[in-house]
């Protein structure tokens, strides 16, 4: 089975795991904080806090950025953890509907901002693309919002634009750390509280006894270990060739897509491709699961990132008010083809063979 995404471990990565199970850390030493000052300098920012997955990133990133009752502006296509974490700082996610690349429409966003208070604007990297920065920029300085970027797709270099980016490296992300995540910033108060938060809320501080500590905030327990950390020091050594492959495979979508098969967007060379992201006129949604399983049966699995979050049980209680019609297109015709390191060029023709055997 070609799968949609998978990690890829060499014995560089196995040598830097044994060497962290021998050390004296297994779970926060030296390994987090060196990791952690790694990916600040790959990724351009100040500060770096390494936490246990995406999800506790976004988590505590929202409790940095908002108080109880703020209204988020957010897109309906990612996974349900990014409004998630509007709702766990107790905020009110409000979802704007997105253009034919995917991301979150920033001229309705404006719209939104010029008739409700908007305290923050979380924007989500789909597949890796990012967004219009300097377009960002004017939008937070005009309407003095807070800027999160969820970058669980995107591995870059930060322009300065945002308040907080939040990362994951699961293992079908540009890197892995088995579960993990990180959240990073150029504010020096914030990322002194993700310290603290990350941590239950703990802290030690020189002149208390020996066995002493106080809880200064109501934080969780979202360390990083030092193994986990070991493992993502020596991905980050291969993140170029990660990312150069990916383009690689992308680029070969983009020329040999058959039929109807149409690409999310043009070829960008400024996007990380954790996903490929299809479109196909489906004249249904039954359709789409007969292609689906139509693929699975030889050998290729595919994957749709994502239901839009508004659909699901939990957010319809809530009775929020949406209106947008190109995430539900979106939702209809979108689907994820095979992209990873690991993924061979022989493979890589069979996927575009198939799909043109189900066009024909």
């Amino acid at each position: 089975m070609i799968p949609y995404g998978r990690q890829y471990i060499d014995t560089n990565d196995i040598r830097a795991i044994e060497n962290a199970l021998q050390s004296d850390f297994l779970t926060t030493g030296p390994k987090v904080k060196e990791f952690e000052d790694a990916l600040a300098k790959k990724l351009g920012f100040r500060y770096v806090v390494a936490v246990s997955s995406g999800t506790a990133a976004l988590h505590l990133a929202s409790i940095c950025l908002l108080y109880s009752g703020d209204r988020v502006i957010t897109t309906p296509i990612s996974f349900v953890a990014t409004s998630n974490s509007i709702l766990y700082a107790g905020g009110e996610p409000i979802f704007v509907d997105i253009t034919g690349s995917g991301l979150l429409d920033l001229d309705l966003v404006e719209d939104h901002l010029q008739k409700k208070d908007i305290a923050a604007l979380y924007l989500v990297s789909l597949t890796g693309k990012m967004f219009d920065e300097d377009r960002v920029a004017y939008l937070k300085k005009r309407y003095n919002l807070k800027i999160l970027y969820d970058n669980a797709h995107f591995f870059g270099k930060d322009r300065g634009v945002c308040d907080i980016a939040t990362y994951s490296f699961h293992p079908v992300k540009h890197i892995t750390t088995f579960e993990g995540g990180a959240i990073a910033t150029n504010d020096e108060a914030i990322y002194e509280r993700l310290l603290i938060l990350r941590n239950h809320g703990i802290v030690k501080e020189e002149g208390m006894y020996p066995w002493e500590y106080e809880m200064k905030d109501l934080g969780f327990n979202y360390r990083l270990s030092d193994v986990a950390s070991a493992l993502g020091l020596s991905q980050l050594k291969k993140i170029d060739i990660f990312l150069k492959r990916r383009k690689e495979i992308a680029k070969f979508y983009h020329e040999h897509l058959p039929g109807s098969f149409q690409p999310l967007y043009d070829y960008d060379e400024d996007s990380s491709y954790h996903l490929f992201v299809v479109r196909y006129p489906f004249a249904s949604l039954k359709e789409k699961a007969r292609f689906f399983s139509w693929m699975r049966e030889r050998g290729i699995s595919l994957q749709l990132h994502y239901i839009p979050i508004y659909y699901q049980p939990y957010y319809q209680k809530l009775g929020i008010e949406v209106d947008c019609p190109n995430a539900e297109c979106y939702y209809l015709e979108a689907f994820s083809l095979p992209i990873y390191y690991g993924l061979d060029d022989e493979s890589l023709r069979y996927v575009v063979d198939q799909l043109g055997r189900f066009a024909g």
